[in-house]
C-alpha cells in the first residue's frame, strides 16, 4: 500500500527590514475590561467595539493557524482588554494548543480562580496577572473596584491548576503605589510568584501620560535595593523584555521591564493581532494592516499570510518615545492588547 506523506506547508518568516523575526504573537480577544485602572481608561469606561467588528472564535483560530503554520509563530499569548470575559476563551485556547505552540494568557485575574482548571485542561501553559498593590485601599484607588480578594484568589487558583510559573505584572505610579514596591515583592516571593515591574507607557485612553511623572526602572531598582540584595541572574536575556535579578541570592527573581528608559526594540520578536483583526507590528504603531476584511471577503490562507508578511516589513526600528515627533497611538492599551 502506498503511504502518502503529509503535506508540509512552506513557512515564510515574519521578518522586518531590520533583521528581526517575529515568532511571538499577542492576540487581543476583546477590548472590554471589568476594571477601570486609572493609567488605562476613564472611570466610565470606553466605547466598546461592536460585536460584528470583533473576530469570531473561528476567525481568531484561523488567523492564529496561519501565523503558526505559514509564518513560523511559536508562542501565542491571549490578551485583552480582559480575555477572561471572552466566552469562547477556553475553546480558543484548546484549538491553539492543538497547533503545538506555547500558549499563555495576560489577565487582571478576576474570575481566574473559577476558570483556571478549565484553561489548564485546554492546554494553557501559564498566566501573567496584573497586580499593582496588595493593599485593598490602594487597589480600589487604582482600579476603581473593590476586587483585590478576587485577584488574590485567582493567583492561587492559577498556581493550584499548574499554570506556572505564575507571573505578576505591576505598574508603579508616583504618589499612588511607588512606596509599595518592596512590599509587593516580598508578598510575591513568599507565594512563589515571579514579579515584573513595568514602566508606565503612553498607552492610556486619556493621553495623560508624561515622562516626568513616570516611575523609572532606576527608581524601582533603587527602592527595591533598600530591602533586598539584587544581583543579575546571569541568564541570557534574548528577546525577553524583562531584566531579571536574583532576590537575596535566589532562587526567587524579580524583573524590570524598562520599555521607555531602556528600550529593547532591537531584539523585539513580537507581533500583535487586535480583536478586530488588525495587525500591529508594535504597541506604539500608528498604522495597522487589516486582515479581517480580507478574511471575510474569502481570501485563502496564502493571501492572508502574504498580507501579514507585507505588514511586518513596515515595522519601524523602534518605538520612538524619545523622539520629539512621537505621537501616542490613537488606540489605548485595552484596544491593542499587551
Amino acid at each position: 500500500m502506498q503511504v502518502i506523506a503529509p503535506t508540509v506547508l512552506p513557512v515564510t518568516p515574519l521578518a522586518d527590514g531590520y533583521g528581526r523575526v517575529a515568532t511571538d504573537l499577542r492576540v487581543s480577544l476583546t477590548d472590554k475590561c471589568n476594571l477601570r485602572c486609572t493609567y488605562c481608561m476613564p472611570a466610565e469606561g470606553l466605547d466598546w467595539m461592536a460585536s460584528d467588528q470583533q473576530l469570531t472564535d473561528d476567525e481568531v483560530v484561523r488567523l492564529v493557524t496561519v501565523a503558526v503554520e505559514r509564518l513560523g509563530v511559536r508562542e501565542v499569548r491571549f490578551t485583552g482588554g480582559e480575555p477572561l470575559v471572552r466566552r469562547g476563551l477556553v475553546d480558543i485556547v484548546a484549538r491553539t494548543h492543538a497547533l503545538g505552540v506555547e500558549t499563555s494568557l495576560t489577565t487582571n485575574g478576576l474570575g481566574l480562580a473559577r476558570t483556571a482548571p478549565a484553561l489548564a485542561a485546554a492546554g494553557l501553559d501559564r498566566v501573567n496577572v496584573s497586580l499593582d498593590t496588595v493593599r485593598a485601599e490602594t487597589f480600589h484607588t487604582i482600579t476603581r473596584r473593590d476586587r483585590l480578594h478576587d485577584v488574590v484568589a485567582g493567583l492561587q487558583g492559577a498556581a493550584d491548576a499548574g499554570l506556572g510559573p505564575v507571573k505578576v505584572n505591576a505598574v508603579l505610579m508616583r504618589g499612588v503605589n511607588d512606596d509599595q514596591a518592596g512590599e509587593l515583592l516580598a508578598w510575591c516571593v513568599e507565594r512563589g510568584y515571579e514579579l515584573r515591574f513595568i514602566e508606565q507607557m503612553p498607552l492610556d485612553a486619556q493621553h495623560g501620560w508624561s515622562r516626568d511623572g513616570m516611575v523609572t526602572a532606576d527608581e524601582i531598582l533603587a527602592t527595591l535595593e533598600q530591602s533586598f540584595v539584587l544581583t543579575p541572574d546571569g541568564e541570557p536575556r534574548g528577546s525577553a523584555p524583562a531584566e531579571r535579578f536574583l532576590v537575596d541570592g535566589g532562587p526567587a527573581t524579580v524583573g524590570v521591564i524598562a520599555s521607555v528608559t531602556r528600550p529593547f526594540c532591537g531584539d523585539c520578536d513580537r507581533v500583535r493581532l487586535t480583536a478586530d483583526g488588525q495587525v500591529r507590528t508594535c504597541l506604539f504603531a500608528r498604522e495597522e494592516s487589516d486582515l479581517r476584511g480580507a478574511l471575510r471577503a474569502g481570501a485563502p490562507d496564502d493571501e492572508l499570510a502574504r498580507r501579514w508578511v507585507t505588514a511586518m516589513r513596515g515595522k519601524l526600528a523602534g518605538h520612538g518615545i524619545d523622539d520629539p515627533s512621537f505621537l501616542q497611538p490613537q488606540r489605548p492599551m485595552s484596544a491593542i492588547g499587551g
